[in-house]
């Protein structure tokens, strides 16, 4: 439905966030009722989350903006199992020590988009393994197994997906949907959660879950999903070709990170404005209304919004004034990526390929080669057609060499 009456859903709804729901008119009449608590689980893989996560992360974001309370769950105790969900094999298992070192970068990317603390509409950051990892395994069987069917099991495509293609799917990942659906009822039970968000993909999951609370004698549980989301060519959100987006400040650079926005393809811009600004959504639509290279000023404004919410405004308009330097004047800007070499290398005369890699302009010397050949190599934004060139001291330009490879990858080379 479209008319909700709750600020939460009607947010959600004007903004592109909802698939489904599985109650509509009972969750809405929730939010406008009472205080919700919901929660978004988040499997701690790496040191810190990816601009995958990022419309995840805006649900809980206009959950607490609309005076409700969040819970970014932790998977510290599953992610010890690994969610087998679309997976072609298992997951590498983590170490106590691994989670632990990721839960702490994951935190630190959690605290430019929520208020985390102990107030009723502060968000929350839990970890299952408080309540997992202490678990009696034949209680937990009693209590919580009999309520499973293994024939339901079986049905879900993400069981399906792999038994299909014959790849083993083990006894542990098997138990993954087990652990996700108590999970949903023992945040009811500690924290009165009601509410369980996630992508389309888990909604079977979110669904055992309620199912779950109904069977154990929890109050109404309710889910809802987002679409998953690709870009306009069907790309997956938050991987380009140098690897992933990273949300943890000290993971990506405020100029890299603005750059990945920038560079949002025309059909996308609207839509992203929607999912991962706050601008009000009249200004939205006017954005969304330039056309022909005015949707670049669009683009620069998406670019600005996103970054600032992650690294602050000033970092973000420092961005904004990096790239017009750039770009726009050609000039040399300091606030560019940059590398340190030793003074005697440089000296002496460093090869370009080899320059190129240290960058991380290239993965190799090979691929750097071939930047070379297809002319997308550029010193001191001047044209390199020679892949045996050398850089040396002689190139300094006030302190620095700055390296190009395409329009939009620069590295300033700076000696020590």
């Amino acid at each position: 439905m479209s008319g909700f009456k709750s600020d939460f859903l009607a947010t959600l709804h004007a903004r592109g966030f909802i698939h489904q729901i599985s109650d509509e008119t009972g969750l809405d009449d929730l939010f406008r009722t009472e205080t919700v608590t919901g929660y978004i689980g988040f499997d701690p893989t790496a040191k810190s989350l990816h601009v995958g996560s990022l419309m995840q992360i805006m649900m809980l974001y206009w959950m607490q903006q609309t005076g409700h309370r969040p819970i970014a769950l932790m998977g510290g105790g599953t992610g010890m199992v690994g969610d087998p969900s679309f997976k072609d094999e298992a997951r590498k298992l983590q170490t106590n020590e691994m989670i632990e070192a990721n839960l702490a970068g994951i935190r630190r990317g959690f605290e430019n988009y929520l208020t985390l603390g102990d107030g009723p509409t502060d968000a929350m950051m839990v970890n299952n393994a408080d309540w997992l990892l202490g678990i009696n395994y034949v209680s937990f069987l009693r209590d919580v197994g009999r309520h499973f069917s293994v024939n339901r099991m079986l049905s879900f495509d993400s069981v399906k997906l792999r038994l299909d293609r014959e790849q083993s799917l083990s006894f542990l990942e098997f138990n993954y949907m087990i652990l996700q659906a108590y999970d949903f009822v023992e945040l009811n039970k500690r924290y009165g959660c009601r509410l369980q968000m996630g992508g389309s993909d888990q909604w079977g999951n979110i669904v055992n879950g309620i199912d779950l609370g109904h069977r154990m004698g929890s109050p109404q549980l309710y889910a809802l999903t987002s679409p998953l989301l690709t870009t306009a060519s069907g790309a997956k959100m938050g991987k380009t070709a140098d690897g992933a987006v990273w949300l943890n400040p000290d993971m990506k650079s405020p100029y890299d990170f603005w750059q990945f926005w920038r560079n949002t393809e025309d059909a996308d811009v609207e839509r992203f404005l929607k999912l991962y600004t706050v601008l009000p959504l009249d200004e939205i639509a006017r954005l969304a209304n330039l056309g022909g290279a005015e949707i670049n000023e669009a683009k620069k404004v998406l670019a600005t919004e996103v970054t600032a919410m992650l690294h602050g405004r000033q970092a973000a308009d420092e961005a904004v004034e990096t790239a017009r330097k750039t770009f726009e004047e050609g000039a040399l800007a300091e606030t560019l990526p940059t590398i340190e070499v030793p003074q005697s290398e440089l000296a002496g005369g460093m090869g370009l390929l080899a320059l190129l890699v240290a960058a991380e302009l290239a993965g190799s010397n090979g691929e750097a080669r071939r930047h070379v050949k297809g002319n997308a190599v550029r010193v001191n934004d001047e044209p390199v057609t020679d892949e045996r060139m050398t850089v040396s001291d002689a190139q300094l330009a006030e302190g620095v060499v700055k390296l190009s490879v395409g329009r939009k990858k620069h590295v300033l080379v700076r000696p020590v």
